[in-house]
């Protein structure tokens, strides 16, 4: 408009072909120009080479004509300049960045966080809490905690769901539990039966100066904080009950801890594993829950599955030992006590102690577990005749392992058991120098054809006294979470396992409960005596060694 303006007041018109002045220009009003053609003569100007813009320019604007005139858009090539650029696109990109802009960048740098988050728990150490998502939806959450050791939760799987907000991490996510027996089972204080949870790290319950949430805070940090509620007294973690010794606070207390310890087994680890296995109450199958045939996007978000699974292998012995506790602390159908914080109708744990039958269905679970590797094995066989991509992978491992036994400086061997690549069969000769030393052993390694989604199932066939390998043979090892699909890496744990001189205390790897208070609890005499079992249990495995 400026750029006509000047040309108007530069012109020199011929006097007698001068329009009549009117009202308007009288005032020194630019002449009336249609805006479509200000615009179209601005553009033509702008993208002239004598008359290139450069810098930071005011963009002009194609005029809003309504729905019903919208003018044409001028076209701009990408030879209108010498450099090959429109002009106004270079203005708009350079141009401050408006509020959408800035809502996307900090929803992008939320996503990021919480994806960090995420990846740091999975290839973290801890073997109390798992975490997992659909990759399309990264801000719904699923969260398993370990109830730990020594206390009425003991190895209870408790499943949570995290919701993160698009404001996170300067405001805290929401977390429900999802262990509640379908919203009738209240597992703590702190944890209702509608899944709330009362932390005032969440925001849920009042806090102290500095124990409210702030960015700096995490899903790990609301994780161990939720772990810290499962207490061997979680009795005192109700306001007002923190100091309370009386007598029959203290039975109140017993009493708690007793009926806690029963839902535990039975609602989290029992029903949870009952239903993935598809089991009913009385041992009977209700469905095959892993049935190549199922319509995959019918198939629920369960990602702790193969988890439980292999932790219920390695907390089996836990689990029947805390049943003969309660069976001799109380008696069959007896009704739950309920405590004085416990609503009458709906936020309470009620129920009767049946020992008994918790044991039996712990005893069907572990019955349906052992049967799995030998169902893998036959699937194993018809994926060999498919040439599956499951079965390719493991025959390529397979000659890899096997040719990296042949050059290492240990006479260890690996072999397929039939020829199947689903069934890997070790045999381990002990290090010399170590109380292994001259023993042999033979390991078996199970695959599932959903490797690596289902991880491998490890059990030695030849009986060692050792306090990361169970009573019925399976082992206690941790791979690298970074190569869960590498079976070499497997087979070094495992062997780095056994190996191990002077091993860390982990009460969340306790698998054999005699070798472990052996080993932690008899002093230095029950470290000799753990010893001396272990160097008889070695000595006895040439004898026992299959031929």
């Amino acid at each position: 408009a400026r750029y006509i303006q000047a040309q108007h007041s530069r012109a020199k018109p011929n006097p007698a072909c001068a329009p009549p002045v009117t009202a308007t220009a009288a005032l020194g009003c630019i002449p009336q120009v249609p805006a479509a053609a200000r615009y179209s003569a601005t553009i033509h100007h702008s993208t002239q080479p004598g008359n290139r813009t450069l810098g930071r320019q005011p963009v002009l604007k194609p005029p809003f004509h309504g729905k019903t005139s919208t003018p044409s858009s001028p076209k701009i090539s990408l030879s209108s300049t010498p450099h090959g650029r429109p002009l106004l696109q270079r203005h708009r990109l350079g141009s401050d960045p408006q509020p959408a802009d800035v809502d996307q960048s900090v929803m992008d740098q939320s996503i990021i966080r919480i994806s960090k988050e995420l990846s740091d728990i999975q290839r973290g150490s801890d073997l109390a809490i798992a975490v997992a998502c659909r990759d399309i939806d990264v801000r719904n959450v699923k969260a398993l905690v370990v109830g730990p050791h020594e206390t009425p939760y003991e190895f209870g799987f408790f499943e949570f769901a995290v919701r993160f907000n698009r404001e996170y991490p300067s405001k805290a996510p929401n977390v429900q539990c999802v262990t509640t027996n379908g919203g009738m089972c209240r597992f703590n204080p702190n944890i209702y039966a509608n899944g709330k949870i009362c932390l005032s790290i969440l925001g849920t319950w009042r806090g102290e100066r500095g124990e409210e949430w702030s960015s700096a805070q995490g899903l790990e940090s609301i994780l161990l904080s939720i772990q810290s509620l499962l207490s061997s007294n979680p009795y005192e973690n109700e306001p007002g009950f923190e100091d309370a010794n009386e007598e029959s606070d203290k039975r109140m207390q017993k009493d708690y801890v007793q009926k806690i310890r029963h839902e535990t087994l039975r609602i989290s680890v029992i029903q949870r594993l009952e239903g993935y296995l598809g089991l009913n109450a009385d041992g009977s199958k209700s469905k095959d829950v892993d049935g190549e045939e199922s319509d995959e996007t019918n198939v629920p978000f369960e990602p702790f599955k193969d988890l439980c699974k292999r932790r219920f292998l390695w907390y089996y012995e836990s689990y029947m030992t805390a049943i003969e506790k309660g069976k001799s602390e109380v008696k069959e159908q007896q009704v739950f006590v309920r405590m004085p914080f416990e609503a009458p109708t709906s936020n309470t744990m009620d129920g009767r102690f049946n020992y008994p039958e918790l044991e039996r269905r712990l005893k069907n679970i572990k019955a349906a577990l052992d049967a799995e590797p030998k169902q893998w094995a036959g699937e194993g066989l018809a994926a060999m005749l498919k040439e599956s991509t499951v079965c390719v992978n493991l025959q390529h491992q397979y000659d890899q392992v096997s040719a990296s036994f042949k050059r290492g400086d240990m006479p260890h061997d690996v072999t397929l058991e039939s020829g199947n690549p689903f069934v890997w069969v070790i045999t381990y000769f002990g290090r010399p120098m170590t109380n292994l030393d001259g023993g042999l052993f033979r390991i078996r390694m199970n695959f599932s054809p959903r490797f690596p989604d289902e991880q491998p199932r490890v059990k030695f066939e030849t009986k060692i006294f050792h306090h990361h390998v169970a009573e019925d043979g399976t082992a206690c090892y941790t791979a690298n979470p970074l190569k869960r699909e590498d079976i070499k890496s497997h087979i070094e744990a495992i062997i780095s396992m056994l190996e191990e001189d002077d091993p860390a205390y982990d009460p969340r790897e306790i698998v054999n409960l005699e070798a472990t208070r052996m080993y932690w609890s008899g002093g230095p005499n029950g470290k000799k005596l753990y010893n001396r079992r272990l160097r008889r249990s070695v000595q006895q495995s040439m004898e026992d060694f299959p031929e």
